[in-house]
């Protein structure tokens, strides 16, 4: 039932693009596991969930040898019911490593999901193209149907529909034929017996071109082989008229392709030629890259006559490649996990058959393949039956373990009631040692506390010692340069008044210019200076508030008013009266600035002025 996938591979071309894209973009997602797909529209919700391991952890702590031999009595006794409830599990677990590969193959299937999703979505990023034209968007929806074909049903059917009505619009022939032969192909896939060969009927076979009549006659082959599987009354009349059109498919097949080496294979296996069909899949599998999609049906198509020749081992081996490459390119729609599970219940390994079943089941759901749903809800109860026994048998044996291990608790009880006994006297000791420890401890901790306290006054000191010969420094400068001022102001006063200028004495006096041009340089001076003692003031400043209300000075501006108020207050002028009467405003309009910046503050704003105190704080060395 596999083979079908195959039709679409006489277009060479097509198909091996498709299988490179996919292949790439699971490489660079490399190990990458994204739990929600933003480019599906399917939403699938048919992932399988991780499962935790449990783990159990065993730990003892001791620090005398009596106890430790006791205690080490008693761990063997109680984990030798463990060990001999999992020992056969341990030898069973040595499976060989194609099963564990695919194990972890199965754990990291939403990876290759989503590879899928991330290579669907590139192709539909093609359809935003300006001017597509309807022939480029004919190739697009045909790309997007072979990526659903195998993947999900529903949407491979929606594409298919999608390039038949541009092949219609266009009046191209040979288009409309393809696209109805693919809608076909889903059809089928989905149980759509009837529609599949009313479709098929349409078509005139003379007109249709040598690619098409492989996939006229396959689709033939393939709907009496589904439908043959899932009508239990004419089995034999519908699989005998599969097998007429796969001998005609045969004849219009290359005899160099790998499709007709399958196809061939198959008839091989059921005319019961093993050795010969054996032999040809063996050269056709040398030939192929490996971990393609077409590698996936010749190890099922191989697994299979190893299954006719009873060779089971070989059987599982290539079912389980053929599996594991499924999942690696995304394909729901496939038998070898199914036919793999049944060998391992067949095996009796009954958490394989359960865990390949129920992943197969959900392949099958989610690509809405409904022959496979049907063939694996008719395996799936008894496998989970199956399951559901041994978990009830292991949780028996748990219940007899979990006895055992009481009365082992209560010899370990006994055990323990004289050790304690033995310890009662020094625990005593212990604990006089413990309480003269502790307050030991205390006083180190109190010593510890008052040296920090004590090297944070230090630092404290140093940093207003540190401020004061700065401050003292440009103190003098500034009265001396005052001074200066005010004698050039005098004479010039002088000067006016010696000459009588009367008018342009009380014009002088009676302007603010020499005022405010004295605010400004004073102000200006002691930016300067305060930047000089703290650089770093604004961009630390502009840090305690939210991005969007930190302040951007206009150029020339070393300080804003808002920014001048807060450099005294870190510099330990809080009141804001005297923070008024030093910048001329008024106390209001201080406390209006503060409350307005604090309401900007990304910190809670109680805490934002401490926090101002602490901008450009020299460091100390901490205990």
């Amino acid at each position: 039932m596999k083979l079908w996938r195959y039709e679409h591979l006489c277009d060479e071309r097509i198909y091996e693009k498709f299988i490179d894209d996919k292949r790439n973009i699971t490489t660079i997602l490399g190990s990458v596991f994204i739990h929600e797909n933003p480019y599906s529209t399917l939403k699938p919700d048919n992932i399988s969930p991780n499962y935790d391991n449990l783990k159990f952890v065993y730990e003892w702590n001791n620090n005398y040898l009596c106890i430790m031999k006791i205690r080490l009595f008693t761990t063997i006794l109680l984990l030798f019911p463990a060990i001999t409830y999992f020992l056969p599990g341990i030898a069973l677990g040595q499976d060989i490593n194609y099963l564990d590969s695919l194990d972890s193959t199965i754990k990291n299937r939403s990876l290759y999901i989503n590879a899928q999703y991330a290579y669907i979505h590139d192709v539909k990023q093609q359809l935003e193209i300006l001017d597509i034209s309807a022939g480029q968007q004919y190739q697009v929806y045909q790309n997007l149907f072979y990526a659903f074909k195998t993947f999900n049903c529903d949407s491979a059917f929606y594409y298919a529909e999608k390039k038949l009505k541009i092949a219609e619009t266009l009046q191209k022939q040979d288009w409309i034929d393809e696209s109805k032969l693919h809608l076909s192909s889903v059809f089928y896939i989905i149980g759509m017996y009837k529609e599949a060969f009313d479709l098929l009927n349409t078509l005139d076979k003379s007109r249709l071109t040598d690619y098409l009549k492989v996939q006229y006659y396959n689709n033939y082959k393939e709907i009496y082989a589904y439908y043959s599987a899932t009508n239990n009354v004419y089995v034999r009349q519908y699989k005998r008229v599969s097998n007429l059109y796969r001998d005609t498919l045969l004849s219009v097949l290359s005899p160099e392709t790998n499709h007709y080496r399958i196809v061939y294979a198959e008839k091989l296996t059921e005319e019961g030629k093993l050795s010969e069909a054996e032999k040809i899949l063996n050269n056709a599998l040398s030939r192929i890259q490996y971990k393609k999609q077409e590698f996936a049906v010749l190890n099922y198509a191989l697994a299979c006559v190893y299954r006719e020749k009873g060779d089971i081992e070989s059987a599982k081996m290539y079912f389980a490649v053929s599996a594991d490459t499924d999942i690696r390119n995304a394909i729901k729609e496939n038998a070898a996990m199914q036919a793999l599970a049944i060998l391992m219940y067949e095996a009796g390994d009954l958490n394989r058959a359960y865990e390949y079943i129920k992943c197969s089941l959900e392949d099958a759901i989610f690509c809405n393949a409904r022959l496979r749903t049907i063939e694996i809800s008719q395996i799936f109860p008894i496998i989970d039956t199956a399951y559901q026994e041994k978990i009830i048998e292991q949780k028996n044996q748990m219940k007899r373990n979990f006895l055992l291990t009481c009365v082992l608790s209560f010899f370990l009880i006994i055990a323990v009631g004289y050790v304690y006994r033995q310890m009662k006297k020094l625990a005593i000791t212990r604990k006089e040692l413990h309480t003269i420890n502790l307050k030991i401890s205390n006083l180190n901790n109190q010593l510890l506390a008052a040296n920090d306290r004590l090297k944070k006054t230090n630092h404290r000191l140093f940093e207003t010692n540190l401020l004061k010969e700065e401050y003292i420094g440009h103190f003098l400068d500034l009265c001396s340069a005052y001074i200066d001022k005010l004698e050039s102001y005098r004479k010039m006063l002088f000067k006016k008044a010696s000459a009588s200028q009367w008018e342009a004495l009380h014009s002088t006096l009676k302007s603010k210019d020499f005022i405010d041009a004295e605010l400004k340089a004073l102000y200006d001076h002691f930016d300067n200076i305060f930047l000089h003692l703290y650089p770093n003031f604004i961009e630390e400043f502009n840090q305690l508030l939210m991005e969007e209300e930190r302040f951007v000075l206009k150029q020339g501006e070393l300080l804003n008013p808002e920014l001048r108020i807060f450099a005294l207050i870190r510099l330990g002028i809080n009141d804001s009266y005297k923070i008024a009467a030093f910048l001329h405003y008024s106390a209001s309009t201080i406390y209006n600035y503060r409350t307005k910046v604090r309401n900007k503050a990304a910190v809670p704003r109680d805490d934002f002025e401490n926090l101002v105190m602490k901008i450009g704080a020299f460091p100390y060395e901490k205990p």
